[in-house]
């Protein structure tokens, strides 16, 4: 059932003139053949930056096409700059394509204005089983399956192993590792102007959100506009660990905090820092970048008080409600996103795959890379967290918590200010 349209995803300049051409409803398939007895063709607009995952993508919709002559796919490349504002301009103006990929923070508001198909009873048994409930959770609105969930990242700990020896660090051998051990790693391991860890935290709200869930942090309670905040103990345990370990330990690079994760790396290559926490998808980058005879390693997922607990935001694929093609478009993405082809896309774009099946591929593809061993494992913790169900996150998180994390970071405002400034920021993005 579709439900009443608004425009409650963004406020834009330019909405009127939107609206003359929102008067053609219907999505970008409209001009395919099918009303004269030929192939449907459905647009899929992918979003997959990376020139091997653009192959892999390619591969797979080429194999399809070709077993599928009555349900043809055409690619739509696009990127991930400005996405979302073009979106809203396509779903108004009526020209939104087939199949939709993007991410499941950013499509709830869409969800929530009616222009995401409900797919719940379109996919296939095997995929659903194979996918957990926590993952499903984060493409779920209202009761409806919205996406399909693809590929995930996790934060993972990546350590030169010879700095770690060098101080007589023992390397962690549990199938997790604890904050304290973080820690008390890089204590051991700052030195000689060199220091133990470098975390790029620039943008540093997702990495707090995400990993807050390891110490049962969920900051919001509620759905869509009913949604409520509480920031407590637990939400600040990840933050106050971080200023903690920076400021009282000096074991964390100052300026790292000021930088993007893939500017750290630089220092990481360089003996200047002897960690660093990055995004999973790293551990391919770092293979093919690092210098050569450069020895690092992954460390076991972080656990906090309640488990190696992480946000699962997948990369997702929708379709559009007002596609003539629904059921066609969900068909092709129960193809997409089976087993095999999964671990191609996220074996090529260094991802942790949704389902137990393409972990099972990657594992094998991924053999020769020890990191991938712990970067799957990380895997398992992953789950739907409560800010996918939150309508007005993303304004919060960019106009009130990126700010406010900042600040804190850099030891300009207090735990209770920062409280303070993420609690009231809601109410007032809230009323």
């Amino acid at each position: 059932m579709k439900k009443i349209r608004g425009i409650g995803a963004v406020a834009f300049v330019g909405v009127a003139a939107l609206a003359l051409s929102g008067c053609q409803q219907g999505s970008a398939s409209n001009g395919s053949d099918s009303d004269e007895g030929g192939a449907v063709t459905l647009q899929f607009q992918s979003l997959s930056d990376q020139p091997a995952t653009q192959d892999a993508v390619k591969s797979i919709v080429d194999e399809w096409n070709g077993e599928n002559e009555d349900v043809q796919v055409e690619i739509v490349q696009a990127g991930w700059d400005g996405t979302f504002d073009k979106l809203i301009t396509q779903f108004t103006g009526g020209t939104a394509p087939d199949i939709i990929h993007y991410e499941a923070s950013s499509i709830v508001s869409f969800a929530s204005d009616g222009y995401l198909a409900d797919l719940t009873d379109y996919i296939d048994d095997d995929l659903k089983a194979d996918i957990s409930e926590g993952i499903w959770d984060s493409v779920t609105q209202d009761g409806e399956i919205i996406a399909y969930p693809s590929t995930l990242q996790s934060y993972m700990v990546f350590a030169n192993a010879d700095l770690l020896e060098a101080a007589g660090v023992e390397m962690p051998s549990g199938d997790t590792m604890t904050w304290e051990e973080l820690r008390e790693i890089a204590q051991a391991t700052t030195t000689d102007g060199n220091y133990g860890l470098g975390w790029g935290l620039a943008s540093p709200t997702a990495t707090m959100m995400s990993l807050s869930l390891g110490f049962d942090g969920g900051y919001f309670e509620g759905e869509g506009t009913d949604a409520s905040i509480e920031v407590g103990d637990s939400e600040l345990a990840v933050p106050e660990l971080i200023h903690d370990m920076t400021y009282t330990d000096e074991s964390v690079e100052p300026t790292s905090l000021t930088q993007s994760g893939s500017e750290v790396l630089a220092s990481f290559y360089g003996g200047k820092v002897a960690m660093t926490v990055q995004g999973s998808f790293q551990a391919t980058n770092i293979a093919n970048d690092a210098p050569e005879g450069f020895n690092w390693v992954a460390l076991p997922p972080l656990e906090g008080s309640a488990g190696a607990i992480q946000a699962a935001n997948p990369q997702t694929y929708s379709v559009n409600i007002d596609s003539e093609y629904v059921e066609e478009s969900a068909e092709f993405l129960n193809y997409f996103t089976s087993g095999e082809n999964l671990a191609q896309i996220a074996y090529a774009d260094a991802l942790i795959p949704s389902s137990d099946s393409a972990r099972a591929e990657v594992e094998t593809m991924a053999a020769d890379n020890p990191a991938w061993t712990q970067v799957l494992a990380s895997g398992d913790g992953l789950e739907g967290p409560p800010f996918l169900k939150v309508e007005k996150y993303t304004e919060w998180k960019d106009t009130i918590a990126t700010p406010a994390f900042q600040q804190y970071l850099a030891d300009q405002i207090t735990r209770e200010e920062l409280a303070t400034q993420l609690t009231d920021g809601w109410t007032d993005i809230a009323e």
